[in-house]
């Protein structure tokens, strides 16, 4: 309060300075005028054209009154006969000297409608800007704590006062988070426990409270709630110690937090949104992975069944019976492959994949995956091209054997019967490209863009009739990527698809 009285006195005195200075100098004008022989009209008009820049450059229509009234004063003393006297010889110059006193008045009023009018515009425009630049600054804002600390930092610029914000926690407030206004050092008024009551008695009655109101008025800060018609987000209060708020300022103020609440409105419900998607699509793809597992599984275990019986029965010679317990083996080694696939797929989800490096022969890897995959492999040309040298991988060889094995599976479902596989390797400086390569009926290009995506599947029909669950190629690339290595797929000329995977080398030492 006392900084406040002593800007009004300032004020009041910067006004007064100005009146007297207009004054003298619209005297020394007509001091001028008078000496070039001007007519007492022209000086008249001086004193009114001084009456009416005190009017714009003061702050109270006082001293344009003022300056008024001592224009006629001033007028009479010194430029009419008697001169240096209040009296007049002239019967007209009563009259002369109150209309030029209204006549003063009436510029003058005029002149702070003028200057008041052009202030209402400009704070008009400076709150036009000022709600636009902040709705802007919000809808930038990703996510609720940078909308409040983009509304806190605005708050801070257009008052020049620290600024306290409390988020809303369920039924309650989060501890404060201070935005000082400049190098402000003791903070610790901010996390008082009144001024803590007085943010929670706003919250909970959703009225402002503080300094500056009749409620807990102690306080350092005025509190406000940031809010729409149905919710409360939060608290915002403004440190108004030795400071009183405006109609204008407060009505700014307002508009600022009715800001915040609205782009806090809209990304809550972008959030709830967004998470309605997300549950929305895990439970089509749970569907889909449930459908996708009880049609794989239903086909392998129809074929072990049907075959055991054949078994049972005994009418087999020894090449049949091999035959059919080779295809039992199988379908089970398939089974087992899938249900790899999908713990795999678990542990990816779940975060708790770990990997298990050592130096692994890569020769040894790919040998032990050509074994592992479809009995239908027979019918294609596999060809291996390795270097001469030494190969050693650090990977999880479990892990890459299972790469491996999708990979070949894969290239196997989408190949004609006789068609080539063939798998080739190229070294780098601290990596070696693997390219399992097929001339089978190739990717669109739409298609290679989500190959591996979960649960992804680039054709449905297949040459064993099975279909995959979509997770072969997502997995290879999650093994790769978590080995440091990067996966792509890309045309096979003149038909068919290369996928092409880098593995990291194992430094070998020689010792002499």
């Amino acid at each position: 309060m006392q900084i406040f009285n002593r800007k009004k006195k300032l004020e009041c005195l910067r006004d007064f300075l100005i009146t007297a200075g207009i004054l003298a100098a619209a005297t020394g004008i007509g001091f001028g005028f008078y000496t070039l022989g001007f007519s007492e009209e022209n000086i008249i008009i001086v004193y009114l054209l001084g009456a009416m820049i005190v009017a714009v450059l003061t702050a109270s229509r006082v001293w344009s009154g003022l300056a008024a009234l001592f224009s006629v004063l001033l007028f009479n003393y010194l430029f009419t006969v008697p001169r240096f006297s209040f009296s007049a010889y002239g019967s007209g110059y009563p009259v002369t000297f109150v209309i030029a006193f209204i006549a003063a008045m009436i510029v003058g009023n005029l002149a702070v409608q003028l200057k008041r009018q052009a202030e209402r515009s400009d704070k008009m425009a400076y709150r036009t800007q000022i709600l636009l630049e902040t709705n802007q600054m919000l809808q930038r804002a990703v996510n609720e704590k940078e909308i409040v600390e983009e509304t806190a930092g605005q708050i801070v610029k257009l008052f020049g006062r620290s600024v306290v914000c409390y988020r809303r926690n369920k039924k309650n407030l989060e501890n404060p988070v201070v935005y000082p206004a400049g190098q402000e050092n003791d903070l610790s008024v901010y996390f008082s426990d009144e001024e803590r009551e007085t943010a929670l008695w706003a919250f909970r009655n959703h009225k402002r409270a503080g300094a500056g109101t009749d409620i807990l008025s102690g306080a350092v800060c005025l509190y406000l709630t940031i809010r729409n018609k149905n919710n409360v987000y939060g608290v915002v209060g403004i440190d108004l110690r030795e400071m009183v708020l405006t109609t204008a300022e407060q009505n700014l103020l307002l508009s600022v937090l009715g800001e915040c609440a609205l782009a806090l409105e809209k990304e809550h419900y972008n959030r709830k949104r967004a998470e309605a998607a997300t549950k929305a699509k895990n439970e089509q793809l749970r569907a889909n992975l449930l459908r996708s597992i009880s049609h794989d599984l239903r086909t392998p275990l129809t074929s072990i069944s049907g075959n055991a019986d054949i078994l049972l029965q005994n009418h087999l010679d020894e090449e049949q019976r091999k035959r059919t317990c080779t295809y039992i083996y199988e379908d089970a080694i398939w089974m087992v492959n899938l249900v790899e696939n999908l713990l795999s797929a678990t542990r990816i989800e779940n975060g708790t994949m770990q990997l298990t490096k050592h130096a692994e022969l890569l020769e040894d890897i790919i040998d032990e995956a050509l074994k592992h995959i479809s009995r239908k492999s027979k019918e294609y040309e596999i060809k291996t091209e390795l270097p001469d040298e030494v190969l050693l991988v650090n990977v999880d060889s479990r892990l890459i054997l299972q790469v491996f094995i999708n990979l070949l599976d894969n290239a196997v479902k989408y190949t004609p019967p006789g068609g080539t596989i063939s798998i080739e390797t190229e070294t780098e400086t601290k990596f070696v490209h693997v390219r399992i390569a097929d001339s089978g009926i190739g990717i669109s290009e739409e298609k290679k863009k989500h190959i591996f995506d979960m649960f992804y599947m680039a054709n449905e029909k297949i040459v064993d009739s099975r279909r995959s669950l979509g997770l072969g190629l997502a997995l290879c690339r999650s093994i790769v990527t978590a080995h440091g290595g990067t996966i792509r797929v890309y045309d096979n000329h003149p038909k068919g698809s290369v996928f092409d995977f880098t593995l990291p080398l194992e430094e070998v030492a020689i010792h002499e």
